[in-house]
């Protein structure tokens, strides 16, 4: 084995390590998918009519056959109303069924897939319906206020390309396209590389940024969870998050290539969680911390039928805890939207778990750590983590300056600082990034900076995160008024409102301060770290909107 430092090194590979290079030989060895309708069309196939997902709260299951067949039909209706291979569609649906044959739809005529956000506002919808240069909307009725709200549709967008789930005129009823049972024969090929998705994430920059992201990325992400978590026993899951995110996506084709069921909420509810995974015997889910809270230990926690669990930034504590209460294996890991996996924590590392680690490169990923001269950190050393790799995303759409700000050659810069062991395991101690990570959303602070600064009575905005045991992080805006307004004379409620008309509900911040003036640096920006550092708790002497009190 080679150290960092390039020498031989005389002891044997780390367990996690080989774990790791054997889970990448095996899908380098898999004879993969061409696209993901290639892969939806072969574990039909394979698997027919077994149960693939099942949206549990509506009493609604598709094998593998009929998600095959119906989003075909759907491929087919879709083209003959105009849509080609290339096309940007949006996709702005709650978790249904609707969804998921939508996405392969689209993936099988070679479109690109536009998630979209089901909080946004008329205002964040003109963003990004334009910046993404939709030609097309697939949406549900109940979200048609944001459309109709819009001041700038895109003017290919007309009412006969947008396709409403539960509506009909003057748009196009999404029931009746797939009622028409087309029959569907691709007209072109559509492979590997073709461009499959614009998943849209927030960064420094204010809005968001559309990844360029191909079939190939979501197949080895999917592919790259299903051999690196070790989980042959895994053969049911539990997807609680909006399918408009990363997550959900790659976790659905992951259970797919298990053979599995997906079991599909329609949001998450901390005080079902429990009840959920027990009685649909689920294996695998995305556990939230907050969750072991919410249930006391019993005698019942050893009934569950969970084997492997993805435990995001959890404490050491809180894994021991989830394994020993559930046997169950609990594993860290660290990706991103425009890198995929970027590192996991493997089954056999459980020489690390009382370390905060993300783990080691995920297959078909290396990873470096960069000080600020340029140059590789040595072990135990801070610097910014980079990435490279097979399939990672081909950049920012139409975003040349993000672009050239965000590669170093062929290598991601994800404006997080990690430290490097001597074995290779990797752990996050900070962020260059000024943003905010709530729940699974990056916000933008200068977003939200942006739109409090549009108050006349607000001079300046600053916004940083405030830790919190559920969601990881929450808003917090300090504000600098103008010259002669008076705390007293400023409206709270004024703010949230135009907030809520601006943003969507989870960037609306939470905690709310006022200041005479920041911390700056010599340059006069806002000090940040300065002005979390002086806070203590970042809570206190603050308005919390969702309490309702003076902190």
């Amino acid at each position: 084995m080679t150290s960092p430092s390039g020498t031989i090194d005389p002891r044997p590979m780390d367990p996690g390590i080989a774990e790791m290079q054997a889970a990448a030989d095996k899908i380098a060895a898999m004879d993969f998918p061409t696209s993901i309708g290639a892969f939806v069309a072969e574990r039909a196939a394979t698997l027919g009519n077994a149960p693939a997902a099942v949206w549990f709260e509506d009493g609604i299951t598709l094998s593998y056959a009929e998600l095959h067949r119906r989003s075909d039909a759907l491929a087919a209706a879709l083209m003959a109303r105009g849509i080609r291979k290339g096309a940007h569609v949006a996709l702005m649906m709650p978790n249904v069924p609707e969804f998921v044959l939508s996405w392969f739809a689209l993936a099988k005529l070679g479109a690109v897939l536009v998630p979209t956000n089901t909080a946004y506002t008329a205002t964040e919808l003109d963003y990004l319906l334009n910046q993404s240069d939709a030609q097309a909307l697939i949406t549900d009725a109940s979200l048609l206020p944001a459309l109709e709200g819009m001041s700038k549709r895109p003017a290919v967008l007309d009412d006969a390309r947008v396709f409403v789930r539960g509506g009909g005129a003057p748009y196009v009823s999404l029931e009746a396209m797939l009622a028409e049972e087309r029959e569907w024969s691709a007209p072109w090929p559509v492979v590997s590389t073709d461009l499959m998705s614009l998943q849209y994430t927030s960064g420094t920059t204010g809005f968001p940024k559309g990844c360029m992201l191909t079939h190939d990325y979501w197949l080895l992400l999917a592919l790259s969870a299903a051999a690196g978590m070790g989980a042959d026993e895994v053969k049911t899951s539990l997807l609680w998050a909006p399918f408009f995110y990363m997550d959900p996506q790659w976790q659905l084709l992951m259970t797919m290539q298990l053979g599995g069921t997906a079991y599909v909420a329609r949001r998450m509810s901390l005080t079902r969680f429990f009840d959920w995974t027990r009685d649909l015997q689920i294996n695998y889910t995305y556990f939230p911390e907050a969750a072991l809270k919410t249930l006391p230990p019993s005698d019942n926690d050893r009934k569950m039928s969970l084997r492997y669990i993805n435990a995001f930034g959890w404490s050491p504590a809180s894994v021991r805890e989830a394994q020993e209460r559930f046997g169950v294996i609990a594993r860290d890991s660290f990706g991103m939207t425009e890198i995929g996996a970027g590192m996991l924590v493997p089954v056999a590392a459980t020489h690390k778990l009382d370390k905060r680690t993300c783990g080691v490169d995920a297959p078909f990923r290396q990873t470096r750590v960069i000080g600020e001269d340029g140059r590789e950190c040595a072990p135990g050393e801070a610097g910014e983590l980079q990435v490279r790799g097979r399939s990672i995303l081909s950049g920012y759409y139409k975003r040349p300056d993000a672009n050239a700000e965000s590669f170093d050659g062929e290598w991601f810069r994800t404006g997080d600082l990690f430290i490097a062991d001597e074995d290779g395991y990797l752990s996050i101690v900070g962020r260059i990034k000024d943003m905010v990570r709530r729940s699974s959303e990056n916000i933008s602070a200068r977003e939200v900076e942006a739109v409090l600064e549009e108050l006349p009575e607000v001079e300046e905005a600053a916004v940083v995160p405030v830790p919190d045991p559920l969601r990881k992080e929450e808003v917090k805006a300090y504000l600098k008024l103008k010259p002669g307004v008076a705390r007293e004379d400023f409206s709270l409620d004024a703010l949230f409102e135009h907030c809520r008309k601006n943003l969507a509900a989870f960037k609306v911040p939470r905690y709310v301060a006022f200041i005479d003036d920041y911390p700056r640096t010599p340059s006069h920006k806002i000090a940040k770290p300065k002005l979390i550092a002086a806070a203590g708790d970042l809570r206190a002497d603050s308005f919390d909107r969702v309490d309702n009190i003076w902190r």
